[in-house]
């Protein structure tokens, strides 16, 4: 079996215009990348994507996206990815390396971002005409300062990443059920918390009693805020994230389905499988067979 692959943002610098960061209009990406790119692989930085013409469908860590003008992805390091687009595709691609980002924001960190620090939230944004073009200018402006040699040049590159980042972080909000009062903005921070709890302790703890207690809340108020901010509950945001690690875990590591399921704290293997097929609507095994080459 074969292990996806894992690309550093050196393989597409080969000019290290900025150190740790890269720019591309699409076209010329599939073309310069195309060796790296053709099979299902993962990053070690973050990458936001840009189609303005074309079609085809994107899969991020085993969901499928339509692809259109207008489509805008986010993808944070460790995801798989892949896609199939028609020969028509344009657009603009650029990487960062987290360090590139936060070593100026000391106060700003990328994983902030829900479509980046949020495994419950979609990695598409579909934009209107409106902000197609809103975001097309910026892109473009991104472009031309990733060519020049002028003073200051990151800390324009990093103007126009942050404002094409807080943009999408509003936009986002407004297809969410929270709302812009405070009410709503303290949901997501406590949602926000929730999250990197369980991302520390969900190989061990599993109990949305657990996580409650951490945040000093009861586990009511949890699912409520759950709902709220993704529309799921708290249980299911535990095990989506279990289930993601067992796809990933599956992908990557020549191990047993039994050792897959005791690194993620289940003992009992048939119950590890009847939480993974009620998640995925599939068996581990059929999962292997459908992804793995």
């Amino acid at each position: 079996m074969s292990l996806i692959s894992v690309l550093h943002i050196d393989l597409f610098q080969s000019g290290r215009n900025v150190p740790d960061f890269y720019f591309n209009t699409m076209k010329e990406h599939l073309v310069v990348g195309h060796r790296h790119i053709e099979k299902p692989h993962r990053h070690d930085f973050y990458a936001t994507v840009l189609f303005t013409a074309g079609e085809g469908t994107h899969e991020i860590d085993f969901q499928k996206y339509d692809v259109s003008a207008g489509s805008l992805f986010f993808l944070s390091p460790g995801q798989v990815h892949s896609w199939e687009l028609s020969e028509d595709i344009e657009g603009y691609i650029f990487f960062c390396s987290q360090e590139f980002y936060e070593t100026h924001y000391v106060n700003q960190k990328l994983r902030n971002f829900p479509f980046f620090g949020s495994v419950s939230f979609p990695r598409k944004l579909q934009l209107d005409e409106v902000e197609l073009k809103k975001n097309i200018h910026l892109f473009q402006e991104l472009e031309k300062e990733y060519q020049v040699k002028d003073i200051m040049k990151e800390s324009f590159i990093l103007s126009l990443m942050s404002q094409i980042f807080i943009n999408s972080a509003r936009l986002f909000s407004k297809d969410s059920e929270t709302s812009q009062s405070s009410a709503g903005i303290s949901y997501f921070k406590h949602y926000q918390d929730f999250e990197a709890l369980i991302e520390k302790y969900f190989q061990e703890q599993k109990s949305i009693a657990y996580y409650a207690s951490l945040l000093g809340m009861t586990p009511k108020h949890l699912n409520r805020i759950a709902r709220t901010v993704v529309q799921k509950t708290a249980t299911d945001v535990i095990t989506g994230r279990i289930v993601l690690e067992a796809k990933r875990m599956l992908m990557y590591l020549d191990e047993s389905l039994v050792e897959v399921a005791f690194r993620l704290g289940y003992e009992e293997y048939s119950y590890f499988v009847r939480v993974f097929r009620k998640h995925s609507g599939m068996t581990p095994t059929q999962f292997i067979k459908k992804y793995k080459v």
